[in-house]
């Protein structure tokens, strides 16, 4: 396993030359294309992911520490085998459609101007996250923790408010229906 700090790849294709196992620190990736490569069995501490494609990756036991991801297409990634061990990482202007994070601990994780369409957020801890600007068309909220969480930016939600832990959540007037359309109101 080798470990690696402070290095900067660049328009790399790990589909030809897979990342090699072992430890990443504070690297950053820019313009990388992963697409289905697999990740198993490597960490990654305060790195930035930038304008990469990392959809289908497999992430078996994968580390994700301090871990920013920037424009990047996520779209597909199962995260529900990712190393849970101080998972923390924050997503901006990135696609994660049909990403899967079933019962991961995401407390305080922020969603910027994210696409989310048909996300699986099944029994996660969504605690203090934040969904500002993101589109959450088709995701899943079942049995899911989001106390605290702040969805008054958030666009194309469906939550079954009983159906999950919202206590002090946070909504504003204007997507109040994502609440209530499944209760047959209508709302004009």
């Amino acid at each position: 396993m080798i470990s690696i700090s402070d290095e900067t790849f660049t328009k790399k294709d790990f589909t030809k030359t897979p990342l090699e196992s072992g430890e990443y620190d504070n690297c950053v990736f820019s313009s990388c294309i992963f697409y289905e490569s697999r990740l198993t069995e490597i960490s990654f501490l305060n790195c930035v992911f930038t304008d990469c494609d990392l959809s289908l990756v497999k992430i078996e036991s994968t580390a994700f520490r301090e871990v920013e991801f920037n424009s990047c297409k996520m779209v597909g990634v199962d995260f529900e085998y990712a190393n849970s061990f101080g998972l923390r990482f924050s997503f901006k202007n990135s696609n994660l459609s049909h990403a899967v994070f079933f019962q991961k601990d995401l407390r305080k994780t922020v969603f910027e101007h994210c696409i989310l369409h048909e996300t699986d957020f099944t029994q996660a801890n969504l605690a203090e996250s934040k969904f500002s600007y993101s589109d959450l068309s088709g995701s899943i909220f079942d049995r899911t923790h989001l106390e605290k969480a702040d969805f008054r930016e958030a666009l194309n939600f469906s939550i079954i408010p009983e159906n999950n832990f919202m206590k002090k959540a946070r909504f504003s007037q204007h997507n109040l229906a994502g609440l209530l359309m499944h209760s047959g109101i209508e709302i004009s």
